[in-house]
């Protein structure tokens, strides 16, 4: 049996067992609309079930030795090397991911769990000094049970690196991914845990609809809500979770933008313009949405751009040898083109695609914009590359800063000059001669003003803060003399 035999996940979901349900949901593979297998969708009530399981599994694992949960980190790193071929395809067509994405996903989340690996053994706390005579200590504790609501672009690693964090530090897991990539986002993981012998009761997955992403930052049980995804969702789980006075970490949405600065090599800018744009069909929160160029360079660099974006085929990834696949379902590629053919009316032009491909679409390059059309305003969410001019570095950062979102910026050039831009950009990472999209497993991930909530995933310091509680403890070694 393979470690997806859908004998195992078919019609069900998972919760102290793999559980049957009697409302289902096929598995679409975007590219042609063909039906991959069926998951079981969860319930609100199935939530508040799993809930209170996730709180009483929780104090036995948070209980069981550093080494122990460490083993079961490692064993799963183990699983998903030894399954990544299996894993990858669950990408490929679930997801619409082409080969070289899929391998690079299937990658971090090895990485991501032997990265976590280390949490259990790291330093859990500070010795403090007191002016009494006794010991004084700020230790971290495991949060308790921890929700990860996870999108469809990314399945794997943006719901894993959450999961295996909170896992490893001793909290408990509810898993909602996205019921479009329930499998590759969800089942995957639960398998790969379930295989590594974490004890039942510590991960539940959860596919569902709304109601099922309101009740697993509800459930009472629940203390952080670790969500990815769109920033108008993020801020209604934002003002849940502010409401009920619960942790939210908050990773949103993304205008990112590519600095391409006088003197940049114009080839090695555009393949890095290119990858940043198109990678996934655009449909990644660091996606290089806005190119800024100086006016020395534009041209010359549109025109590169333009000759990549053409040459890039699109298709099915499953079966063809393609640089884009689909965009995950019509509506978000109706929407896509919409945005096009808005700022094409406004008075932006086309310099390379513009255009629906089947299931996907083609490699965009949009010139003549202004910074109101929504091509340059709004995230886009699909392979489309607008570019701008600048003539002085003071302009660049305005117009980099000029933008609600704050996650990611790629400058391109000159390192001195750069160094002193990414002095004033606001911006959660900046990458100087790279583009936007770039994550390891021992970074700190995340972004600021709509990108999110300034919380961070990836390395020892920011897992754990995400992911533990500060306890201040004291020690006297005899009974204190009060007053009364």
């Amino acid at each position: 049996m393979t470690l997806l035999d859908s004998a195992v996940w078919g019609g069900k979901f998972s919760s102290d067992g793999w559980q049957g349900s009697p409302t289902e949901q096929p598995v679409t593979e975007p590219a042609t609309g063909d039906r991959l297998g069926t998951v079981g969708l969860a319930s609100a009530e199935d939530v508040n079930r799993a809930a209170a399981r996730a709180a009483e599994a929780q104090r036995t694992w948070a209980a069981t030795s550093p080494q122990r949960r460490a083993a079961v980190l490692r064993r799963a790193g183990e699983l998903f090397t030894e399954h990544a071929a299996e894993i990858e395809d669950w990408l490929v067509r679930e997801a619409g991911s082409v080969r070289s994405k899929a391998a690079f996903e299937a990658g971090l989340a090895i990485g991501e769990c032997f990265e976590c690996a280390g949490l259990p053994t790291h330093p859990q706390g500070e010795v403090l000094t007191s002016e009494d005579a006794r010991w004084s200590l700020a230790r971290r504790r495991p949060a308790g049970v921890v929700s990860v609501i996870a999108p469809f672009n990314f399945p794997l690693i943006l719901g894993l690196r959450s999961v295996a964090p909170a896992l490893a530090l001793g909290n408990s897991v509810l898993l909602k991914p996205d019921p479009r990539t329930a499998v590759s986002g969800g089942v995957v993981i639960a398998r790969i845990f379930e295989e590594a012998g974490l004890p039942a009761g510590v991960l539940h997955l959860l596919p569902g609809d709304g109601s099922v992403g309101r009740a697993v930052v509800e459930a009472p049980e629940v203390r952080v809500i670790s969500f990815t995804g769109s920033t108008p969702v993020g801020r209604a789980i934002g003002e849940q979770a502010g409401r009920l006075l619960k942790r939210a970490h908050l990773e949103l949405g993304g205008n990112n933008a590519l600095v391409v600065l006088p003197g940049a090599d114009v080839a090695k800018a555009a393949s890095a313009g290119a990858f940043g744009s198109y990678l996934h069909q655009g449909q990644i929160c660091m996606t290089t949405g806005r190119h800024i160029v100086h006016e020395s360079l534009v041209e010359e660099y549109t025109a590169a751009l333009a000759a990549k974006a053409e040459a890039l085929p699109v298709g099915d990834p499953a079966r063809e040898d393609v640089a884009l696949g689909p965009i995950i379902d019509r509506r978000q590629l109706e929407r896509v083109h919409g945005i096009v053919t808005d700022s094409v009316a406004a008075g932006a032009k086309v310099a390379a695609g513009g255009e629906i491909d089947g299931a996907g679409y083609r490699a965009t390059v949009l010139t003549g914009l202004t910074t109101d059309m929504p091509a340059w305003r709004e995230e886009i969410f699909g392979p489309v590359a607008p570019v701008i001019s600048f003539a002085t570095a003071e302009e660049a950062a305005r117009i980099v800063n000029d933008c609600e979102y704050g996650l990611s910026v790629g400058i391109l050039g000159d390192v001195g000059t750069a160094m002193k831009l990414a002095d004033r950009i606001d911006s959660g990472k900046v990458h100087i001669n790279e583009q936007t999209v770039s994550d390891e497993p021992n970074a700190p991930f995340g972004g600021v003003k709509a990108s999110g909530t300034g919380s961070r995933f990836g390395g020892a310091a920011a897992n754990v803060e995400a992911f533990t509680e500060t306890q201040w403890l004291t020690v006297r070694p005899d009974i204190a003399d009060y007053p009364f």
